[in-house]
């Protein structure tokens, strides 16, 4: 399970790693430039998400094929992944450049407006190669290879600061087209990665022999529905995830700088501790798929739970750093005594949920891996949005507990569903013993 989960985790982090480059290559064009990017990527990675939530299938697919060492099977859902994200860019791309018009109507300052929309439509260039790097990276997590996975993201990552460097700021020969620049580097980023994995699948397969293109499969309808039924679920679940955020976001907007910086920060700190269950999320669907289409009901049981045990074990330690060292990690951010003084609670909060949190992300791995993944969604429609929200937003706003109260809205949700989760995992798995 760690060999599995190590080198996802650390292309979690990678995934994090492009948007962090980004930002703190065009810091020194001043803030309207930091505003643009962060605008431009907000807006963008809410559709493109969508389209990788699609293809989260192919972890239910290719590893319970690659457990019943059915290769030729891995390779005809890698096709129909291929042919998926084929489909899916043009409309993804046509609401990116649709939405990249859209900024100055919202109000948003033209010193940033104009930036973010450019930024945007040459960023709108790399979707495709995106989905192709998420369904191949899901292939090649199916079939047990992560390690190239990690590599390409270390030499992505270093392309994308490479590019950055010399388009950003018109080094060797080259024009300085400023945010524009950036926007073009992520977008090379993206085909050197999606070439890349291709590359690297093609190399694993033809060394196993089973050459990857010898028998390549054409599209089946079939195939792409039931990876569709599979994926759709999956993709809402990450939508109604990341949508409450980016509205508790929007809403922290409303109260003072003050609150709104210090959710920031706090947001940043829980979503680099969330990166470790996510990787660990993903070797979950891979082992407890293996296991299922080797037959083991039993191993599949021992995976997921073993799985569980990692994730919540790293976040009980990130819940004690939140603890223990509060003010630490908020001066790494700013030294201002105001954010200092509101950032340690909410960093108790951020606490209290780190061990929910793992639950319900490495409980949805986990289920994927069975081929469950309508019950995270459902998880999540009803603890963010019908709870969660709700309650926050009437803490916040109406009993005037502030960002706190956001917060504890947004705690609850996730123990909420991590329970919901945990308990769906459970009689699945003793399920999945009984079935004959």
């Amino acid at each position: 399970m760690i060999v599995l989960a190590v080198p996802v985790v650390l292309s979690e982090l990678g995934w994090m790693a492009q948007g962090i480059v980004d930002t703190i290559m065009v810091g020194k064009l001043g803030p309207a430039a930091i505003g643009a990017v962060s605008l431009g990527n907000a807006v963008y990675y809410t559709p493109s998400l969508f389209g990788i939530g699609l293809l989260l299938g192919l972890d239910t697919l290719v590893a319970q094929a690659y457990g019943r060492r059915d290769h030729d099977e891995c390779h005809r859902w890698l096709a129909q992944g291929v042919y998926l994200a084929c489909i899916v860019t043009p409309p993804i791309m046509l609401l990116l450049a649709a939405a990249s018009f859209g900024f100055a109507r919202f109000g948003i300052t033209p010193a940033v407006a104009a930036p973010a929309s450019t930024y945007l439509r040459l960023l709108n260039w790399g979707t495709l190669p995106l989905l192709l790097y998420g369904g191949t990276r899901r292939y090649l997590q199916g079939v047990g290879q992560v390690r190239v996975i990690t590599v390409t993201y270390v030499l992505a990552n270093l392309l994308n600061w490479a590019g950055n460097w010399i388009l950003i700021y018109g080094k060797l020969g080259f024009p300085a087209l400023g945010v524009n620049g950036s926007a073009i580097s992520t977008c090379i980023a993206r085909v050197a990665m999606a070439a890349a994995l291709l590359g690297f699948a093609w190399r694993y397969e033809r060394q196993r022999g089973h050459p990857l293109f010898r028998h390549w499969a054409g599209p089946s309808l079939q195939r792409l529905r039931q990876l569709v039924q599979l994926g759709a679920p999956a993709a809402g679940q990450i939508l109604l995830e990341v949508g409450a955020w980016n509205l508790a976001t929007f809403s922290a907007g409303y109260l003072t700088p003050v609150a709104l910086a210090t959710h920031s920060i706090a947001l940043n700190y829980a979503s680099l501790t969330y990166m470790v269950p996510l990787g660990v999320s993903a070797a979950a669907a891979v082992s407890v798929g293996h296991a299922v289409g080797a037959g083991d009901p039993h191993r599949a049981r021992r995976a997921g739970w073993l799985a569980l045990g990692l994730g919540t074990s790293f976040m009980l330690l990130a819940a004690v750093v939140f603890l223990v060292a509060p003010r630490p990690l908020i001066a790494l951010y700013t030294r201002d005594p105001r954010v200092l003084a509101v950032g340690p609670s909410l960093l108790w909060i951020a606490a209290a949920f780190q061990i929910f949190d793992g639950v319900q992300t490495v409980c949805t791995g986990a289920l994927r891996g069975l081929g469950e993944t309508r019950m995270p969604m459902f998880a999540n429609l009803i603890g963010y949005w019908v709870l969660g929200l709700p309650l926050g937003l009437a803490l916040c706003f109406v009993l005037h507990w502030g960002i706190y109260g956001l917060w504890i809205g947004l705690t609850l949700a996730l123990v909420f569903i991590s329970l919901a989760l945990l308990r769906r995992w459970r009689r699945d798995s003793v399920k999945l013993l009984l079935t004959p």
